[in-house]
């Protein structure tokens, strides 16, 4: 796991100056900085909202009696997708709004909640103290 976190840590910013260099080229460097200043706050703001969304969704969930399992992988969801549009580039802000809007949460909701099912099912998932 480790080493694919290293190559994140490469590539994604190698990817990231690659766009912003060819929107720089496209339309402008002063247009390109200010579009990445727009999309960010934005994406701050669609992040606060469905934030507060999914806390009250899980505060309901939980005074019912119920696990808020979906509302937890919701907030991770929305959590990650705030801090990648708060991160400058073109690539992980259109990751990071697939991630915020409801829209496209639950598709990716989906895809966690079978993964974590599948890797406890295996016997593969642990927990780890630090």
């Amino acid at each position: 796991m480790y080493k694919w976190l290293l190559a994140a840590f490469i590539c994604v910013p190698i990817v990231e100056l690659w766009g912003i260099l060819q929107m720089g080229a496209w339309l402008g460097g002063w247009t390109t900085f200010f579009l990445i200043l727009v999309i960010s706050a934005i994406g701050a703001f669609i992040a606060k909202n469905e934030g507060r969304k999914v806390w009250l969704e899980a505060q309901r969930q939980m005074q019912s009696g119920q696990m808020p399992g979906r509302a937890i992988v919701d907030g991770l969801c929305v959590l990650l997708g705030g801090l990648l549009l708060l991160t400058p580039g073109f690539f992980t802000d259109l990751f990071g709004l697939v991630l915020l809007l409801p829209i496209t949460r639950p598709l990716l909701r989906t895809l966690v909640l079978q993964w974590l099912e599948k890797k406890m099912r295996s016997g593969s998932f642990t927990i780890r103290r630090f």
